[in-house]
């Protein structure tokens, strides 16, 4: 088998630049971020130094960031709501399951390639999106990767009415969880003082001693259900 040309090698980076662009917006500086964006571990190519080229790094990159754009636009779009509110719906558009779907949308799965099937996961297309997201923001900066993110994933994707509705029981849920890892499960009132009618409660869950969860509400029942939301999307938990 022999080696490809450098006129397809050129063709090949060119098609890229342009399919970088279409999905972001931006026209590319620096090609080989946004290709390690792709490039899952099960691909890793290590360097003479020991250094492992794969997306984790970016991915992390990237959660960081979209973690601040998505805090950002809630922040503005809901003037007048409280903090649990914010976090509740922050940890639903920055959930895995949330991710996986933005990235499907986008065709995030078509860069992406494993030399092992094995190492394919239900999370890998989510992760690519956060990596993608960090060589964004090396590449262009914050202001640019917030309006990729805002315009083309939340504005053109994300059904905002639908996610606000969405109302599981996520505290049944998580319990059955915990009972079929065989984990410890405790909601615990984040006050030295008995509950009152009508005062704000803050409820956070613990598993097995690691909090997972906060949820803040007048009602105990709604602020319970509010931290086992956050923990069963932080757990991604469907």
């Amino acid at each position: 088998m022999g080696f490809p040309s450098i006129r397809a090698l050129i063709s090949g980076e060119r098609k890229f630049a342009q399919s970088i662009k279409n999905i972001t917006g931006f026209s590319p500086r620096n090609l080989a971020v946004f290709h390690l964006a792709f490039k899952h571990r099960g691909q890793s190519e290590e360097t003479r130094n020991g250094i492992k080229l794969n997306n984790e790094r970016l991915e992390y990159l990237g959660d960081a960031i979209l973690g601040a754009i998505v805090a950002d636009y809630l922040f503005k779009k809901f003037p007048t709501q409280e903090e649990g509110f914010l976090t509740k719906i922050r940890a639903r558009l920055v959930s895995r399951e949330h991710l996986n779907k933005m990235a499907l949308k986008l065709g995030l799965d078509q860069f992406i390639t494993f030399s092992d099937p094995s190492t394919k996961n239900k999370s890998v297309y989510g992760n690519a999106l956060e990596a993608l997201l960090g060589a964004l923001f090396l590449d262009r900066g914050y202001e640019a990767t917030a309006r990729f993110y805002t315009t083309r994933i939340i504005s053109h994707h994300v059904d905002m009415e639908q996610l606000l509705n969405t109302d599981l029981n996520y505290k049944s849920k998580l319990i059955e969880w915990s009972q079929k890892e065989k984990k410890s499960i405790t909601f615990e009132l984040l006050s030295d003082e008995p509950p009152e009618a009508g005062k704000l409660m803050k409820i956070r869950v613990l598993i097995d001693d690691q909090e997972m969860g906060i949820g803040n509400d007048y009602s105990k029942k709604k602020a319970e259900q509010m931290a086992a939301e956050i923990a069963c999307l932080t757990l991604g938990l469907e």
